[in-house]
């Protein structure tokens, strides 16, 4: 468990502010539960867009803005294995040899983490007190998985959660084919690497697509839903909060809004 007092500022990243606030709120409560206090601070995209098409200049300053925002608290934490592999690995390529910068950068990066690979290898959480009744398969970001070595720690809290069974997916490591801006640069390319991560998925035989990337399940909800094919796509820590009870990703959201009478 987190120490008596540990803050944690969440990094909530730009799609699941704007695509899916559900995976935001599951990350708080796993946080919370696991003894954390948990914060939001003003912040803003974490660069990596503006990173991939070589704009250097507008990455630096909002790295600069986003070490500043989170500069009161322990941790940083984020769910998504691509942010959080920009702030952790990238941000320091950014500044080097900027001697100013050195240490403030540093210690930013000491304390940020992915939100799975945070409960595992720094709460040491083995045991989520989740129920999931159904079979699942787990896709491997690319950028969790080489940045931030994540593999067996999604599989170790999964493995916990009453009524879940997870099956191992073919190929599970090779990229989904949406890596950030190469979808909107190599389009053709890029559907040709979903469809084929879309054949592996279904042939594994779960009801249910898990990863730790919005990203990522975004293009492989997408392409599945192209191609007419049943399955559910959830981010791992709605499974992991016991909050997979609504719309999986690619669904439609319940009408909200109050109907006018004719």
């Amino acid at each position: 468990m987190a120490e008596p007092g540990k803050r944690v500022g969440l990094f909530v990243t730009c799609l699941v502010d704007l695509i899916r606030p559900s995976v935001g709120f599951a990350a708080v409560k796993l946080l919370e539960d696991a003894g954390c206090t948990v914060e939001v601070p003003a912040q803003s995209c974490c660069g990596q867009p503006a990173y991939n098409s070589g704009d250097r200049t507008t990455t630096r300053a909002i790295a600069e803005q986003v070490i500043e925002a989170f500069a009161p608290y322990d941790y940083v934490v984020a769910p998504s294995g691509s942010c959080a592999g920009m702030l952790k690995t990238h941000y320091p390529e950014l500044f080097a040899g900027d001697e100013a910068w050195r240490a403030r950068v540093e210690a930013f990066c000491a304390k940020t983490y992915e939100l799975v690979s945070f409960l595992v290898d720094v709460l040491r959480v083995r045991d989520v007190h989740a129920r999931f009744d159904g079979s699942v398969t787990y896709h491997d970001s690319c950028a969790g998985l080489r940045e931030l070595g994540i593999k067996g720690q999604p599989r170790i809290l999964l493995k916990g959660v009453q009524g879940l069974t997870l099956t191992e997916l073919r190929d599970a490591e090779v990229c989904c084919g949406f890596g950030g801006t190469f979808c909107v640069k190599y389009p053709e390319i890029s559907d040709t690497i979903v469809g084929k991560k879309t054949d592996h998925i279904v042939a594994a035989g779960a009801g249910t697509l898990l990863a730790g990337d919005l990203g990522c399940l975004m293009n492989m909800a997408g392409k599945l839903q192209r191609q007419g094919r049943a399955m559910k796509v959830r981010h791992v820590a709605e499974v992991l909060a016991g909050m997979a009870d609504g719309p999986a990703i690619g669904e439609p959201e319940p009408e909200t809004r109050a109907k006018v009478p004719a």
